[in-house]
């Protein structure tokens, strides 16, 4: 390994795991989000790899990130949801992006982006999240307005869609409240004279729990990636779901020291006896989080070790025992846990956070290599 760690992606299981998100929606369409550079593994492969699987649309964030994906050769369907007020919506549209617009300032943008083809925009409701769109009497004038805009030939309503708050707590009563909700947006649509193809709600989670939501599309996400939406749901094997990332690096210092030996800044922890510290060269700086200084664990030589001391900006300590190990030895931080590595949900619980979080904020120094049938690129279409 020639880099300070590596982040291997496996397409393979990636796959797989659209396919297990097909069998739990199996009449809906199926949007393989990959915003945030697919959630940190790679959107342009991992693009590719989903239309290989079937996925009708991919869904990003942001124009650049549709962008990206254009640019690799996509040619299927694709939403981007995220503009910014300043964004150059045309060139988007005319490489055939679907736009989202969550107001009337939103779809007037769209109107007057200049672009040289007719947009097809997805109109976002606010059915009780309170982040994108709009409810009331506000929504009402969106709909109203891009009604028109569909009369008069200036858009074409591909979609109308919302965002679950609550859907990795299945018995939350928010998950009702926003589906009567959503139903009422689409219908009050109806009687603008406006149905349009795609209806999307579900994500990962409800995609996995609440078929009634289904629709005409569901958006999964880190489901995809072999996490597990959140706890209440199960673990990744309990829902048939193989984590696609596994983060490895290598001792890059292996020593003996005594009994009473501060380890990292603070000297948070001291050995207790004599031990065996291994060197990492990772950290903070790649995207580590700090926060699991003291608390989560590596695999190395099969053995569970834990993180001794803060996690620093390109270090981390572990603290070896007596397992035996030498410089240059493999470290496992998080993986399937097919060999009794960590979860990258285990990094997660360790640094009170999301197992979201571990995977998307990964970078700096780190490597990202590919495995499995990789396609040079997505050509969907």
């Amino acid at each position: 390994m020639s880099a300070p760690a590596e982040a291997v992606v496996d397409l393979d299981a990636y796959r797989a795991n659209l396919a297990r998100l097909r069998e739990a929606a199996p009449t809906a369409a199926q949007m393989a989000v990959v915003k945030a550079d697919a959630y940190g593994h790679g959107a342009v492969e991992i693009g590719a790899a989903a239309r290989q699987a079937g996925a009708e649309w991919l869904g990003v964030a942001t124009l650049e990130e549709a962008r990206l994906l254009r640019t690799a050769g996509d040619k299927g369907a694709v939403l981007a949801w995220l503009n910014p007020a300043d964004a150059d919506l045309a060139p988007a549209i005319d490489a055939g992006v679907d736009v989202a617009a969550g107001s009337v300032e939103q779809l007037d943008a769209v109107l007057g982006a200049g672009a040289a083809t007719r947009p097809r925009v997805h109109l976002k409701v606010d059915t009780g999240m309170a982040r994108g769109g709009v409810r009331g009497a506000e929504l009402s004038a969106l709909l109203a307005a891009a009604a028109d805009a569909q009369r008069a030939g200036r858009i074409e309503v591909a979609g109308i869609f919302s965002h679950l708050a609550c859907a990795d707590e299945p018995a939350s009563p928010v998950n009702d409240a926003q589906e009567h909700a959503f139903a009422a947006a689409v219908e009050e649509l109806a009687s603008f004279g406006v149905e349009p193809p795609l209806r999307h709600l579900a994500n990962s989670a409800a995609t996995l729990t609440r078929p009634s939501v289904h629709l005409d599309a569901v958006r999964v996400g880190i489901a995809s990636y072999g996490i597990s939406p959140g706890p209440a749901l199960g673990t990744p094997a309990e829902l048939g779901l193989t984590p696609v990332m596994t983060l490895r690096t290598a001792l890059a210092l292996v020593r003996r020291v005594p009994p009473g030996t501060g380890v990292s800044y603070g000297h948070t922890y001291v050995t207790k006896r004599e031990t065996t510290l291994g060197l990492i060269p990772i950290g903070y700086g790649d995207g580590l989080l700090r926060a699991a200084s003291n608390r989560a664990s590596a695999l190395v030589n099969g053995v569970l070790v834990p993180v001794a001391g803060r996690v620093c900006m390109d270090q981390v300590v572990l603290d070896l025992g007596d397992t035996p190990a030498k410089r240059g030895d493999e470290v496992v931080l998080f993986g399937p846990g097919s060999r009794g590595e960590p979860l990258a949900e285990d990094w997660a619980e360790a640094a009170s956070t999301i197992g979201y979080e571990v995977v998307t904020r990964l970078g700096g120094r780190i490597v990202r290599r590919h495995a499995g049938t990789v396609a040079t690129t997505s050509t969907g279409g």
